[in-house]
């Protein structure tokens, strides 16, 4: 088990290795980095040097943070965490770590860990992507019953840079009573979802105000 800096930067989610910070992205299936490999609680990875024609430097410029390279559930999927992202910290073990709060269960996607909400009573398969700086929900008229939020700027791997206007949405997750920003993806990315039968995106927005079990051999997440 060790402890390692976790940063809260323009919307991501980053761990810091020396001096180096990689994207924490549990939505995306492969890691890649300019290093070549990532070290993590004794255990050492070899990764790409890109995914889906996204390299460290280009997913630089789309954060606006300048980062080595992106974990994803390839490399995150051997482990637990707590994320801390309020005090800046995150625990990482090869072995089971506990976390109070409310347990909710995750099914998945290529690796990708899946939560089921609901929205005005109604359940809503949603990817848990703590790449995501904003959530989504691709039912319209779910989405826009709610109030305006604005229109926000955004990436995803293999897509590129979009835009989308966002809604404050009332999301139950377990016990938690959550109000979320939700914009809607575009064309393709929104096929990629009902293909797995989901619904939408849970962004890293319920990591930011409290520190969260993530633990996806359990296939488990504590708020």
């Amino acid at each position: 088990m060790i402890t390692m800096p976790l940063l809260f930067r323009e919307g991501h989610v980053y761990l810091e290795t020396g001096r180096e910070l990689w994207l924490f992205d549990t939505g995306s299936p492969a890691s890649f980095g300019a290093s070549g490999t990532i070290t993590l609680a004794n255990e050492t990875f070899r990764v790409g040097s890109s995914y889906l024609g996204l390299t460290a430097a280009t997913l630089s410029g789309f954060v606006g943070v300048d980062c080595i390279g992106l974990l994803g559930a390839d490399v995150l999927g051997q482990f637990d965490f707590i994320l801390d992202v309020p005090n800046g910290k995150v625990v990482i073990s090869t072995s089971d770590l506990e976390h109070n709060g409310t347990t909710i269960s995750l099914g998945a996607f290529m690796g990708i860990p899946i939560v089921t909400g609901q929205i005005r009573g109604r359940d809503c398969r949603m990817f848990f992507d703590t790449g995501a700086s904003i959530s989504y929900i691709q039912n319209d008229e779910m989405r826009t019953s709610f109030p305006a939020s604005g229109r926000v700027s955004d990436f995803y791997p293999g897509f590129g840079q979009f835009e989308t206007d966002t809604h404050s949405v009332d999301i139950i997750l377990g016990t938690l009573e959550l109000t979320l920003r939700c914009g809607e993806l575009p064309g393709v990315l929104g096929e990629v979802l009902a293909m797995a039968d989901t619904e939408g995106i849970l962004g890293n927005q319920i990591l930011s105000g409290q520190a969260a079990g993530y633990f996806p051999r359990r296939r488990l997440l504590v708020l």
